[in-house]
């Protein structure tokens, strides 16, 4: 065979090498302008239902969505109202995290649209049904490390990815942010929804803002994206910041924080050029606040916060307390501002995040992290996925991935909350083991655990209360007593997963 210019290619060679000879297309080049090129590309769809169908989905498969909305997340139940009308049965929703907002998601089970979940959590009436054994097969619960892990081998496979985007172009440069007058819903960070989008079969972004190309920087290249919809509206961006990542009032919960602020500046890792992460819930997102006078007082900087970002890590990187912002999530408009406005704050990905098995990933370089938690048992195991009744109303979200990396894991929590015992015996539900977990901070003292003497050393040096996990377990006893046993029936409703993907614990259906 002889090419263009007259040189002989061998048949032999082609077929030894697994290649194919090169010949001239029939149609020629595109001639026309960039943006007749836009407008006729295939991409942009007209319609959701159209990109459903391009998408092949069928039945039986798995289908993703992102919860950088939160509460205020419109684009889960906008797309299972349109596959329930298409007739698409039998299908597994695998959302990074499930809220208040999805309980429509009831009816789509009961109907058989719906038949699996794989999630970080969830809350509301959905958590409610779920735990008192709506559907018949357990939910699978991976933290955020543990999911984007999933996805990156295999475990957890996509077929196609539902993403919401405050801004795209018709191509599918997508963003969590915008610059143009016409944007509606900014979120930030689109950290866990650039793993779907890599791994997934197919990708379908959901704008309600398209932007001229290119959309740029953009959280999702054009390059992991199959199809764009426009739609009316993605979600209210007002309720991002609403029940786990709140802006506390609470006097308990603040003066936790300020223990455990102390607590840090105490522990041995509070020295110029550390890092940090908080954790969501009340206690452990005020936390930043009490640390910033005595790191301008002995002129400590972090080199990095990590996670979920709210407008007190801004602040204290506008001051200049935090060198970089490494951003997986945005816990308020601030944080979502932010990252559009301030060029070292960083947007990464769940992979960049959490992956356990990747070195290279922030956990990996953490030194301190603050978690909530809403049991903790005298063994140092957290439970942060059901309540005391054995209802799921929570999320793993990344605490047994910041918790298992880095340096010093401190707890923070009421040692009773609303005449319940938070400490305990044994969790009802083990997401994080008790072996990853350093220094417990509550409002009647703090307990630091065996395995960490040297730090329980320099808390007493300092001055601070020191008292035994089962001295603050005693304690709620004698005030709320000790809880009676809860009662389950022999169904599973929920599994719960390591990071490395390993089963930590189940969840019985609640009798």
């Amino acid at each position: 065979m002889k090419n263009e210019i007259n040189h002989e290619v061998s048949a032999d060679l082609l077929k030894h090498l697994g290649l194919e000879f090169y010949s001239e297309p029939e149609q020629g080049k595109d001639c026309s302008t960039l943006n007749e090129r836009l407008l006729k590309n295939g991409k942009f769809l007209t319609s959701l239902e159209e990109a459903i169908k391009k998408s092949g989905l069928q039945d039986g498969m798995t289908i993703s969505f992102h919860h950088h909305f939160r509460n205020g997340d419109y684009i889960l139940n906008m797309v299972l109202d349109t596959l329930a009308k298409m007739g698409l049965k039998h299908l597994t929703v695998a959302s990074s995290s499930l809220s208040t907002a999805h309980a429509p998601l009831i009816e789509h089970i009961k109907s058989g649209v719906v038949s699996k979940i794989e999630s970080s959590g969830m809350r509301g009436d959905l958590a409610d049904a779920i735990s008192h054994g709506l559907m018949k097969e357990p939910v699978i619960f991976r933290s955020h490390g543990g999911r984007a892990a999933a996805i990156a081998n295999g475990s957890l496979h996509i077929d196609v990815a539902f993403l919401g985007a405050p801004s795209a172009d018709v191509v599918g440069n997508s963003s969590g942010v915008y610059t143009n007058e016409e944007g509606k819903s900014i979120c930030g960070s689109l950290g866990y929804a650039k793993v779907d989008a890599r791994y997934a079969d197919k990708t379908i972004i959901l704008t309600d803002n398209v932007v001229p190309f290119p959309n740029s920087p953009a959280s999702i290249p054009a390059t992991d994206v199959d199809y764009v919809v426009k739609v009316d509206a993605l979600g209210d961006s007002s309720k991002i910041s609403s029940g786990a990542t709140r802006f506390t009032k609470n006097p308990r919960d603040l003066l936790i924080a300020e223990n455990a602020a102390k607590v840090i500046q105490e522990s041995g890792y509070f020295k110029d050029g550390f890092s940090i992460q908080t954790g969501s819930g009340g206690a452990a997102l005020a936390v930043t606040r009490f640390i910033t006078d005595e790191m301008i007082k002995r002129n400590i900087k972090a080199r990095f916060a990590l996670g979920g970002i709210t407008g007190q890590i801004v602040k204290l990187y506008e001051e200049g307390l935090i060198g970089k912002i490494l951003d997986v999530q945005g816990f308020d408009t601030i944080a979502a501002e932010s990252l559009r406005d301030n060029k070292d704050h960083i947007e990464i990905d769940g992979n960049q995040y959490a992956n356990p098995f990747n070195e290279g990933s922030a956990i990996h370089q953490l030194d301190i992290v603050i978690l909530s938690a809403l049991e903790v048992d005298v063994n140092f195991n957290v439970n942060v996925l059901t309540g005391s009744d054995g209802v799921i109303r929570g999320a793993i979200g990344g605490h047994p991935d910041t918790a298992s990396k880095a340096a010093l894991t401190v707890l923070v929590s009421p040692v009773i909350r609303g005449r319940i015992p938070c400490i305990l015996d044994k969790v009802n539900t083990l997401v994080t083991p008790g072996s990853v977990c350093d220094v417990l901070v509550t409002d009647q003292g703090v307990a630091v655990n065996p395995s960490r003497p040297e730090i329980k050393a320099r808390l007493i040096k300092a001055g601070l209360k020191i008292t035994t996990i089962e001295e603050l377990k005693e304690s709620a006893e004698k005030v709320v007593g000790k809880p009676d046993a809860l009662q389950f029936k022999d169904k599973v409703v929920g599994v719960v997963t390591h990071p490395d993907g390993r089963v930590l614990d189940v969840i019985h259906e609640v009798k």
